[in-house]
């Protein structure tokens, strides 16, 4: 701080402390001389605490920082008032000034000013405040002016009394602007509260003391008991003092924002509103039992219809909260409780490990992703909704189901073990068994079961639900519906976590490569068509078979890329072969997750036409399952597909849904009658005749049948005899890499025109 920063601080403070000092002097000078006048006292004393304080609010002017134009309002209010009081000053003995003068217009405009600084002072603070807030605000003012307005009726009396003039108007005036100044103080308290060190404080206490010391003085003067020089008047003195120290201090530094208050200040202005009211019902109340002006009525009227509104207001509130809080606690979607509640009531209900049972059940839709892709969100959501529902039909008294997100669920079963869980968990596997019904399509879903037991797996719900979740993974891969949590299974989760990411560096770093089995025409024995089976060339787990991890792939949402990469696979080997002059036909099996993939399509012709295949070297291989899920899906996905030259076959034949009506409206190419019936047939007549009807309807079509799992020369044979197109299994050749395939074609000496399948 420079030195002439500290010369303007110590002249500050030097005049504060003198402001300070006249008035306490003040004080003192009145109690001394007892009700007796003296001019030392009455009036030098008396316009020194009049005239510091407006010169003080003037440094402020100067020196302000913020605040500027309430600080500037201060000082003129200030200054009137100080010439108010000054015309007033009984300079001689024998000073009476008349009524109305120039003094009490000082007087007018010291109100008027300060009220206007009020307004400007708390508008910045209370900016966006709720309509509650300033409810509360209306109330406290009117309630103040409500018991004032019963307080000071004796005046307002006496002023009109006479006839009307400005004497009157000006005698009005006097309690009406000490009801709004006392009004606007409660107003701001409610609205803007306190906390500590709001200098604030300072302030309302000055213009409490003030107004507090007018009233005094208007009934003194009604009832003629005024006396100058008594602590009356030092009430003025002390009043103006703290309004002159609080305007020194604001015009240096920022005032607190009502932001920063605390929530118990807003506490407090709520106990200040619910006085006001008390005391505008106080006033009606004495309306009936004695005479209270129309004033005091109507006011007290105000107040209470205010309060009112303001309990309109607060009940909304509360019923708003209480929604907020259900909203909060509740699946937007399914309506069930969501998992905060699930954390909320199961805290609640663990407290006692030794005399109480819980078992939690983490439940999991299988396959719900392809709902979502080929039916759309909209009819995920209804499925999800239906399901919600088909388990709350489940539930017991004191259970709790709960949607945690997605298509994950949670039930805390109340007082039960490990068998009453299993029994509970069979129940809800059946039920979602059933098949729902969206848009007129009968979709079948199955639900992966977890569960883990309180307080034996864990005493609180994170552990549980993390043993709930690795017993539930460890049901989907089983595939038996449900799984009670064990000891083992985390190191067989920990597994599976590890096998996942393998899996995705696995789709970048090229470890995943193809077998070849060749298709063998009948009865000619050539080859024009070979399938591709996928396997995992593990860094050091070695050769794995697609039954290793393919489950892990579905889960873990990484078909999409697996299906990228053996397409590339493929049809990188079918350019090589067609380079070598081997026409052959890449078969490749697809997944019910990857043919609902809308673009792939787009992305297929992209391909065949990077590499310059022709038409007919690609077939896809896929099952009924996703043909029965959406047949207009199916429909548009296969009609674009053959569009680029790919061509159709039907996977597993005979062993999915029984009707038969998509080979007709399907373009399918091939049907691939499954190794069920082929096995039997050499030995079984009624297998024999099953196969050879299959093949009479696949011809009747004008479509190709193949046979795959031939395993013996018998089979082999009947299945020439029976007119079969093709035939596949390992009595002609194992799925092998492409160059032992390229040596077993060699030696046959037999490679015809184009036609193939691959599969994985």
């Amino acid at each position: 701080m420079g030195d002439e920063a500290m010369m303007r601080a110590r002249v500050d403070a030097v005049l504060v402390w003198t402001m300070g000092l006249c008035a306490a002097a003040y004080l003192g000078g009145v109690v001394w001389q007892g009700g007796e006048s003296h001019p030392a006292v009455d009036l030098w004393l008396s316009l020194s605490t009049s005239w510091l304080p407006a010169v003080v609010c003037w440094l402020a002017v100067a020196r302000a920082v913020s605040r500027r134009r309430e600080v500037l309002l201060a000082a003129l209010a200030m200054t009137f008032l100080a010439v108010g009081d000054t015309y007033y000053a009984p300079l001689t003995s024998d000073w009476s000034p008349s009524f109305p003068n120039p003094g009490d217009l000082g007087y007018m405009l010291f109100y008027l000013l300060m009220l206007v600084m009020l307004v400007l002072l708390v508008r910045r603070d209370v900016r966006g405040q709720s309509r509650s807030v300033w409810l509360d605000c209306a109330v406290g003012s009117l309630g103040a002016a409500a018991v004032l307005a019963v307080v000071l009726n004796p005046v307002m009396a006496s002023a009109l009394a006479g006839s009307w003039s400005l004497a009157t108007a000006v005698a009005v005036a006097y309690p009406l602007m000490d009801m709004f100044l006392m009004a606007a103080v409660t107003g701001i308290v409610v609205v803007r509260g306190f906390r500590g060190g709001d200098r604030l404080v300072v302030l309302i206490l000055g213009l409490m003391l003030y107004t507090l010391a007018d009233i005094v003085y208007a009934l003194q003067v009604t009832t003629d008991t005024y006396v100058l020089g008594t602590p009356l008047d030092a009430l003025w003195a002390i009043g103006i003092a703290l309004i002159a120290l609080y305007v020194h201090g604001s015009a240096h530094r920022t005032v607190s924002k009502v932001s920063d208050l605390p929530a118990p200040t807003r506490a407090a202005a709520l106990i200040m509103s619910g006085l006001a009211t008390l005391a505008g019902l106080g006033v009606l109340v004495m309306g009936t039992r004695t005479y209270v002006s129309s004033l005091a009525v109507v006011l007290a009227g105000a107040t209470v219809f205010a309060a009112a509104a303001r309990t309109q207001v607060a009940f909304r509130q509360i019923l708003r909260m209480a929604d907020l809080r259900r909203q909060a606690t509740s699946d937007h979607l399914t309506g069930l409780p969501n998992r905060r509640a699930l954390y909320a009531q199961a805290g609640a209900r663990m407290g006692d490990p030794v005399s109480e049972r819980y078992a939690l059940l983490l439940m999991d839709l299988d396959r719900f992703k392809e709902v979502n892709d080929s039916l759309g969100h909209q009819a995920g959501d209804r499925l999800l909704i239906q399901v919600g529902g088909r388990l709350s039909e489940q539930l017991r008294s004191g259970d709790l189901l709960v949607r945690l997100g997605g298509d994950e669920f949670a039930l805390l079963l109340d007082g039960a073990g490990a068998e009453q869980a299993t029994a509970v968990a069979a129940k809800l596997c059946a039920a979602l068994a059933e098949p729902f019904a969206l848009d007129d399509v009968a979709v079948h879903s199955a639900v992966s079961i977890g569960f883990a037991l309180f307080p034996g797996d864990g005493h609180d719900l994170d552990t549980l639900l993390r043993k709930a979740d690795v017993a539930m993974y460890k049901a989907k891969a089983s595939g038996d519906g449900f799984h009670a949590y064990g000891g083992g299974d985390d190191t067989d989760f920990t597994t599976q976590l590890r096998t996942v990411d393998e899996l995705r560096a696995a789709l970048t770093s090229g470890q995943f490569v193809l077998h070849y089995q060749p298709k063998i025409n009948l009865p000619a024995g050539d080859v024009h068509d070979v399938e591709a089976l996928v396997r995992w060339n593990h860094p050091t787990r070695g050769l794995l078979y697609p039954d290793a991890f393919l489950t892990l792939v579905e889960e873990a949402g990484l078909m999409r890329a697996l299906t990228r990469v053996v397409l590339h696979i493929a049809l990188d080997q079918a350019a090589v072969w067609l380079a070598e002059g081997r026409n052959l036909t890449v078969a490749v099996n697809l997944s019910a997750s990857s043919m609902i993939d809308t673009d792939l399509p787009d992305e297929v012709a992209a391909m065949l036409t990077a590499r310059h295949l022709p038409p007919g070297v690609l077939k896809f291989e896929i099952t009924e399952e996703f043909l029965m899920a959406d047949r207009d899906r199916a429909r548009d996905i296969l009609t674009r597909l053959r569009l680029h030259g790919v061509q159709i076959s039907i996977d597993d034949f005979g062993t999915g849904y029984s009707s038969l009506s998509y080979l007709r409206d399907l373009p399918i190419d091939e049907l691939k009658l499954d190794r069920s019936f082929v096995t039997p047939m050499v030995d079984d007549a009624r297998a024999a005749a099953l196969v050879a009807s299959t093949i009479g309807l696949a011809h009747s079509l004008g479509m190709r049948m193949v046979a795959e799992g031939v395993e013996s020369a018998g089979a082999y044979d009947e299945l020439v005899s029976l007119g079969c197109d093709q035939a596949q299994g390992y009595h002609m050749s194992r799925p092998v890499p492409a160059d032992e395939l390229n040596v077993w074609l060699n030696a046959r000496g037999s490679i015809g025109e184009l036609t193939a399948p691959a599969r994985f």
